[in-house]
Order: C-alpha cells, then structure tokens, then sequence
C-alpha cells in the first residue's frame, strides 16, 4: 500500500519527474522519521494527500535553510543524504501534519544543576580515537554548555550516572536503531523520568574522529558530541544554520579548548536555565579560573595511553609523594601517576593518570614530584621537585620554568610538604622538623621562620605532604595515614591518625564492609558514587 501511495503520488505530480519509486520511498521515509509526515497507517492503508507532501517538503526545506519549492530537487535530496541527528526535527505542535506520531518534547529540563556522566561503552578498538582522547572529549563538549549555564558536568566510575554514554549500532532497543556509515550518526534523549533521560548514543561504525581536516572522511566527535550533548540537556533541533543544534552533520567546529556557541544556542540555553554567574553580558565565559572550576587539562594525543599493569602504582600501599586540592578537587601523587577525587571525595577512576602527559612542561624523566599546592592569589598549580619548582596556568608550564626554590627563601635540601593554610591564606612549607610561612601575595617569606614543627601538636616529622580541604581543615599525611586539623587550630583533632587508602581512595581490603571488585576492576562502592556536584574530569584509558 505504501509503495502504490508513492506510485500514485509520482503519478500526480511533476515535482520530480527523474525520481525512482525507491527514491520516492525513501524520501517519504525520511519525511516520516524525521517528523515532518506522519507513517501511513498499516490498518487503513491512508495515501499522503499530494497536498500533505508537498506541506512536508516544504516544511523540510524551510527548517533545512533550502527555498520552499515542495519539490523534491536535487538540493532537497542531497540534504536529506547528509548526515545527521537520529531525533525529530520538529515538535508534535510544530508538525505540518498533525497526526499522531512519537511526540518531541517542545521543551524538557533537568530539575537539578550538577550532574554526572559516563562513558558506557567506548568506540570499538579498530577507531582511531583512545579512550583518553575520547573521554576527554566528552569532557570538553559538556564543559561547551556549563562555560554559560548555571550546570555542572563530573564523569564516575560507576554504573548509575544521569548521562550515560554508549557507542553503539544498528537496532539497540531504544526505537532509534542506526544505519551504518552516514546516515543518522548519533542521539540522544532529553531530561525527564523515563530510564533513559539524559543518555546519549554514537554509531559505532561511523569514523569518528579529532583534528581531522574538515573534508576528510570521518565524523569529528567533539562537534556531534556537543550537539548531543544540548538535547540532554533539554534542547531540540534548530533550523538556524549556525547553530551547533542544526540536525545535520556540518564538519569540525575547531579546537574544542577555545570553541564557544554560537549565540542563538546561547540565549535558548539561557532560556531553560538562566545565565551562570561568571558570563558576563557580552556571553564571554570567566577566565579568572577561581577556585570554583575544575582543572582545563589539554587534550591527550590521538592514541590509547592503557598502562601497562606492571608500571601500575598501587594506591592501596604507603606512602604518596604528594597530595594536593586543585580547583577544589584533591589529587594523590604516587611516582609518575596521580589520582584524582572529586569535592564529595569520590575516586574518579581506579587507574591512575601520567603526570607529565597532563601537566606538560614537567620533565619526562620526572619519576616523582616532592610537593604540589595551588597558589592562593591567582589559583596557579606549583610543583615542587628537589631544588626547582614550576608554576603551571591549568596545565601549561609558565615561561622560565624551573627555576630555584630559593626564589621562596627556602633550604637547598627541597621540601616534604606544602599547603595553604584556610586559616590565613598562608602557604606553609615543610621540611624535617621545621616550617616556614610564605606570603604568595607579598611574595616574601614572613620574619622569625623557620620554626620547629612540633609546634603543630600531633603532627609527625618528615610529612609526606599537606593539604588545605574545602570542609575548612588541613589534612597531613605520611605513610598510609593522615591527620587531620581544624579551623585555626594547630592541634590534631582527636580520632586521628586514620588510614589513608579506607577513607580517602576505596581500598576494599581496609573496609570490612566492602564487597569485592567486580570483573571490571570496580567495586559496587565505587559505584554507588554517582551524584558528584562539581564539573570534571579523568582522560586516563582503564
């Protein structure tokens, strides 16, 4: 019955009189997906009116930027060919035809602001893309949306999260089943009750790619993923032809460290959720990097970086080299790895990440760093290592590093520790049995220091390092234990010390009510861990 409605409506019309039945078919198909014709009906076997397609054609070729001709000329059919989004175009309200058909959402939001996401299911491993470089771009194309919006984005390592990320193909049970190479590339589903509010699907046999020149062969990850990512987030397919929302495939957008949206994405995200404090009217997101945002980490190389097991420190022994609370998140340095933990102290990820593929300009032979701290007047990250020291802006070495650590009146045998006290937003630098108090904003070292560091009650000599914490305490560490000081004391708050690896990184053979990790390498702990608050992110394969 459809096909002999395609007959009669070539039959009709002289709109395309070079066109195919099945390419006749098709486009009605197309028509039908994408929400601009309602399916013909299996039981009636209703034709289109000739009338109803070419309203359809029309209202296609209008939301597509093309002139409203209702005919089904080689322009129309070379944009219906392009790439694009699996989701209706337009709304049940906006269809030129309104009959029942899967409903769009006309507009949907998330009730909260801070929300988590996960990468489910990576890119199958014949992709040119690592799962560092593919986690790190999801990072960055949710970070596109909270740069202006009042939303904050944090990837866990457990099963439950708001967004969850899969790569996947053909026909995979959610009623939007892709095609293969071109075609629809990816969808996603917009905020709201049902299971899969929030979640966002690539086409495992498109080619994704990054940094591929704009006529290459391949989809660019980062600009589907921002698009997608918009609908999560409650937005639906635009017909500006700037806008990131357009539903068809446009090629990169740029480097996704300086890439902004355009303006009318801008205003329709406004719009569901207002402006974030730090936009300023002319839509310009806060560069101060306050103490408030995560750290910009620059984006990996093209390739896997999966650590070998062997070279693998295990956070679960003694000792780490350094600890420190950057852009309010806390990081464990343990030889050339560090990991990272949220505000709400959740484990971002069991594997560790490479200092020097992060924080590039630390030397490659760096097998450890002795002390790391944010600095208080400008939130620049300093790393200390025997005599020098490096000052970072995210994580781009400033120019002239290293340079001596007696630039801070300090001994030529290095540091053990260093860490701005809440109480005065003085950095304390310890070493042995003494500290010192430097003012980073007079940039002076305070008179009458060294002092000796029993001074500080409770606190054992030789630190390994220390670190102020956002609950207003300083934590001090040494082995596998920490000790914890309140406020403006200078005394260690009863109950301490207590073990490192049980409290702070999810060691389950130091909690007796631990279950054991699952064949993922992730214990259900961790995966109870899925409503963390503040953006960031981990780029490390695992």
């Amino acid at each position: 019955m459809f096909l002999f409605s395609v007959i009669w409506f070539l039959s009709e019309t002289s709109a395309a009189p070079s066109l195919t039945a099945e390419q006749m078919s098709m486009s009605m198909d197309w028509l039908s997906k994408f929400g601009y014709l309602p399916p013909p009906d299996p039981v009636t076997g209703q034709l289109q009116t000739k009338e109803a397609l070419t309203k359809a054609i029309k209202a296609m070729q209008k939301f597509g930027g093309l002139e409203e001709t209702g005919v089904l000329d080689e322009e129309t059919l070379v944009l219906m060919k392009t790439p694009r989004c699996s989701l209706p175009d337009l709304s049940q309200s906006e269809s030129p035809l309104r009959r029942r058909r899967r409903a769009l959402p006309s507009q949907t939001k998330w009730s909260k602001r801070h929300l988590s996401w996960r990468i489910r299911t990576f890119p199958k491993e014949s992709h040119l893309l690592g799962r560092d470089t593919v986690r790190a771009l999801m990072y960055y194309a949710l970070k596109v949306w909270s740069d202006i919006a009042p939303l904050d984005f944090h990837e866990v390592a457990g099963n439950q999260a708001d967004i969850q990320i899969d790569f996947t193909k053909a026909d995979h049970n959610d009623g939007y089943p892709f095609d293969g190479p071109g075609g629809t590339v990816a969808h996603a589903f917009y905020p709201g009750d049902s299971v899969t509010a929030g979640d966002v699907h690539f086409d495992n046999d498109e080619a994704w790619t990054f940094r591929s020149p704009s006529d290459s062969h391949g989809m660019d990850l980062f600009a589907v993923a921002v698009h997608e990512f918009g609908h999560a987030i409650g937005l639906a397919h635009a017909s500006a032809m700037a806008s990131i929302m357009r539903p068809y495939y446009q090629g990169p957008v740029g480097d996704p460290l300086k890439y902004s949206l355009p303006y009318e994405d801008k205003v329709r995200i406004w719009q569901l959720y207002g402006v974030r404090d730090s936009v300023s009217h002319t839509a310009q997101p806060d560069t101060s990097h306050g103490s408030d945002q995560p750290v910009l980490l620059d984006l990996p190389e093209n390739r896997s970086t999966i650590l070998p097991d062997s070279d693998i420190p295990d956070r679960c022994s003694a000792h780490f080299d350094a600890v420190a609370q950057i852009r309010g998140e806390a990081f464990f340095f343990k030889g050339k790895y560090f990991w990272r933990l949220t505000r709400e102290k959740h484990l971002v990820s069991l594997r560790p990440a490479q200092i020097h593929r992060f924080w590039r300009g630390l030397p490659t032979t760096l097998d450890s760093v002795d002390a790391v701290y944010e600095r208080p007047r400008d939130h620049k990250i300093v790393f200390f290592k025997g005599l020098n020291y490096w000052v970072f802006k995210d994580n781009n070495v400033e120019e002239g590093y290293p340079r001596p650590i007696s630039d801070f009146g300090l001994p030529t045998e290095g540091v053990d520790a260093a860490f701005v006290w809440p109480h005065n937003d003085k950095t304390y630098f310890f070493k042995g049995d003494q500290y010192w108090r430097y003012d980073d904003y007079l940039h002076r070292m305070d008179l009458g220091y060294p002092k000796d560091s029993v001074l500080w009650k409770g606190i054992p000599a030789q630190l390994d390092d220390a670190t102020r914490w956002s609950d207003g305490a300083s934590y001090f560490f040494k082995g596998a234990e920490y000790w914890r000081v309140r406020g403006s004391d200078m005394e260690v708050e009863a109950g301490y010390p207590r073990p490192i690896g049980k409290d702070w990184l999810l060691c389950a053979d130091m909690l007796s009510d631990s279950p054991a990790p699952d064949v993922n390498g992730t214990d259900t702990r961790l995966r109870g861990q899925h409503r963390a608050s503040h953006a960031g992110s981990n780029y490390q394969g695992s």
